[in-house]
């Protein structure tokens, strides 16, 4: 009989009858991972103030995990001001997050649908963390529980309140195995257009290294090398290649975040970024958001109209602000164009039919966040910008997930080193953890500034006083 001590009113936490955490240690790395303190660091902090010789770091990290797992988190990722369906989102792409992993590597799916099932994806990612401190007879390849990258079952995260069900899209496989139309091969250009960002803050020597290592001529200037590349990567199979060769093979995660920097939710892409990803979190939502804001609002618009023709996700107006008339894109151009928005600031009182639960309105517009509504090269994206409209402008900060995205960088120093199923596993709890301190912070400033005692959340998961 194998037995576990595990007694919590003692205060810990046996991993696997060798390695035994206290609670307070166990809240201790939780803290310093908030603080961007890799746990590596601390345990070598410890051994130099104790002088002595902690067990294998690895295996510790891993004990914690072992307790983030047997916690009972509800991982609701939901702000209590903007509720569990926020009207206004924003989204973006931390790039540098990313594990490594050939693409050859992932296996075709068998009986595709694009549908996951995201609770037993999840339980099975707590269940191999678990069972790692009960079966170290196993190696890695026997180990019943280890989980793999797979198109069939790799699943992003949505909070409970905010996704329809546990049955999510997620469409990868289709980024590679779908011939895009001519329409559709817009979207292609926002993967490029970051790659080769990245590329041109690369060094001469580092360029001419990429491409030696592509197989291509690797003689010129900087600027004619970056030329050449960008021609290559026109085939997808070379974009992959090169793809892997800056970033690592998987492509970082797509977040969806409300104004007020919570996130709701996360995918973790197996391939480089597509404003598929981004429709695949969306399209699993309870409620699109009426304010979508991105940095390629016009291929995440085209990409939703073009696989949802009977029930557009953008509209009105392809999901522009107003229709793009010659005349609106002028006065636009020209700063003589506002469209007022009222229903972001008080909810209609006749809300039209499948209108959105905080502000009644059906209509659904994705825009350029600041830093990138100049980049487009499109005259009609003009009519996506934040600024004409006046309960919009001045309002809400668009670069609230960059500067998430800063932070996070922080980590990447460590995240990037676990195997997939580890980092996805902890990355998820250190954003929970995240998300409770700042709803914390919330409510606590809610409580002192009208001096009252208790804030309740009401049907839609918003902080309020009083009767609901």
């Amino acid at each position: 009989m194998i037995y576990r001590y595990q007694e919590w009113a003692d205060g810990v936490h046996n991993y696997d009858d060798h390695i035994i955490l206290s609670l307070h240690f166990c809240l201790y790395i939780r803290a310093s991972l908030q603080t961007h303190t890799t746990a590596g660091r601390v345990f070598e902090a410890m051994e130099l103030s104790l002088g002595v010789k902690l067990p294998p770091h690895s295996r510790i990290l891993q004990g914690y995990m072992h307790f983030e797992a047997l916690t009972d988190h509800q991982y609701i990722y939901s702000c209590v001001k903007c509720g569990s369906n926020p009207a206004i989102v924003v989204m973006d792409l931390h790039k540098k997050g990313v594990f490594s992993l050939p693409v050859s590597e992932i296996p075709d799916p068998s009986d595709y649908t694009g549908i996951v099932d995201m609770e037993e994806f999840w339980t099975s990612l707590s269940s191999e963390i678990i069972s790692d401190g009960l079966m170290e007879t196993f190696n890695q390849e026997t180990k019943p529980f280890v989980v793999q990258p797979d198109y069939n079952k790799w699943s992003p995260w949505i909070g409970p309140q905010t996704r329809k069900s546990n049955l999510v899209y997620n469409t990868e496989w289709e980024k590679v195995h779908k011939k895009l139309t001519s329409s559709e091969k817009v979207n292609v250009e926002i993967p490029e257009d970051r790659l080769l960002e990245q590329v041109m803050a690369m060094k001469v020597e580092e360029v001419k290294k990429l491409c030696k290592s592509c197989g291509m001529d690797s003689s010129g200037s900087k600027m004619d090398l970056i030329l050449q590349l960008r021609t290559e990567i026109k085939n997808r199979s070379s974009y992959d290649k090169v793809f892997a060769k800056v970033w690592g093979a998987s492509g970082g995660w797509a977040t969806i975040m409300c104004p007020c920097g919570i996130v709701y939710s996360l995918k973790f892409n197996l391939r480089a970024e597509s404003p598929r990803d981004y429709m695949d979190m969306l399209m699993s939502w309870q409620h699109i958001p009426n304010i979508v804001i991105y940095d390629f609002a016009r291929g995440l618009a085209t990409h939703g109209t073009i696989r949802f023709p009977t029930a557009l996700p953008f509209s009105p107006h392809e999901g522009r602000l107003l229709s793009p008339t010659a005349e609106n894109i002028q006065c636009a151009k020209e700063g003589r164009l506002t469209v007022k928005l009222p229903w972001l600031i008080k909810a209609k009182e006749t809300p039209d039919i499948n209108g959105h639960p905080l502000t009644g309105s059906s209509e659904h517009y994705v825009l350029y966040d600041k830093l990138h509504e100049g980049n487009t090269k499109d005259d009609k994206d003009v009519l996506r910008r934040i600024e004409l409209v006046p309960e919009l402008a001045g309002r809400i900060n668009s670069q609230v997930v960059e500067q998430f995205f800063s932070q996070m960088e922080k980590d990447n120093y460590f995240l990037n080193m676990m195997k997939p199923s580890t980092q996805i596993f902890l990355i998820r709890n250190i954003i929970h953890h995240r998300n409770s301190i700042v709803n914390t912070a919330r409510m606590d400033k809610i409580k002192k500034s009208l001096d009252v005692e208790h804030v309740t959340l009401n049907k839609h998961g918003q902080a309020v006083i009083g009767k609901m």
